[in-house]
């Protein structure tokens, strides 16, 4: 089995910021709000990549100006 195929469901805070594309330190702004949500793994701090797409999916819409 060729595991660089596998997607990854989660992601370090730097993979995740990047993926956001945020910087590292509004994505611990946005855990510290709670606003994203983080889970420990011995000392690895992961963000899952379904809490990833829920935290962009609640951001509000950009209104295009006509």
């Amino acid at each position: 089995m060729n595991l660089d195929l596998v997607e990854p469901i989660a992601d370090d805070p730097a993979a995740a910021a990047k993926r956001l594309g945020i910087c590292r330190a509004q994505l611990y702004v946005e855990l510290a709000a709670g606003r994203l949500v983080a889970r420990k793994a011995g000392r690895r701090t992961l963000i899952a990549r379904v809490e990833q797409d829920r935290w962009l999916a609640a951001l509000p819409i950009k209104a295009i100006a006509a």
